[in-house]
């Protein structure tokens, strides 16, 4: 029973720490500075929040559950409809049926937000979840500004099936604005090919 509870555990939060990057890179202080303009801001925030997604959904659900403390009962339903997403959404690989009939993602979508909604509403928590919630985002927000990506270019640059579309002189070189909208495109590009490549 107990290995079972075991895989079953692993396997549902797989999702969570699969796509984990490393909290050393993540929390690397030397990476902070200040933004040079807004582009380069909202340009951080993107390819932050794209590179450290699954980081930032740990803090997330972080400081979610310390602003539930005070509720336990709450904490525990929102746990269990947090494995449901892990298993029913995000590490579920083959079709859902029920009572004969395929249950579409999108339905899995609405009903788990309902749920969530549900169990919110009847905890009298929504004050709290906004107010975490809202925390978190400021935080997140806050560090993905802050963090250059400059790594994460680089990093995604040389691993990318498209790098050799990049001349040497781009990737190593500094020739503009221009490159750099290339080595963006090229990321954002790695990321869409990488994701829908991804063995099962």
């Amino acid at each position: 029973m107990s290995q079972f509870v075991s895989s079953f555990f692993k396997e549902t939060t797989k999702p969570l720490t699969s796509g984990r990057r490393p909290w050393s890179v993540f929390l690397d202080l030397t990476l902070l500075n200040l933004p040079s303009s807004i582009h380069d801001t909202t340009t951080r925030i993107t390819q932050n929040v794209l590179h450290f997604l699954v980081n930032y959904s740990i803090i997330l659900l972080i400081i979610l559950s310390l602003s539930l403390l005070n509720h336990p009962l709450v904490l525990i339903a929102l746990f269990i409809t947090l494995i449901a997403w892990l298993s029913l959404y995000f590490s579920r690989e083959e079709p859902l049926w029920f009572l004969g009939y395929q249950v579409s993602d999108w339905v899995v979508l609405v009903v788990l937000f309902v749920v969530d909604f549900l169990v919110v509403i009847w905890g009298g928590v929504f004050q709290n979840v906004v107010v975490g919630g809202g925390i978190a985002v400021v935080l997140m927000l806050l560090h993905a500004a802050l963090r250059s990506t400059d790594d994460l270019v680089a990093d995604d640059i040389e691993t990318s099936p498209y790098a050799n579309l990049l001349s040497d002189d781009d990737v190593l070189g500094n020739t503009g604005t221009n490159t750099f909208n290339q080595k963006l495109y090229f990321t954002f590009t790695f990321r869409t090919w990488n994701r829908d490549h991804a063995p099962t």
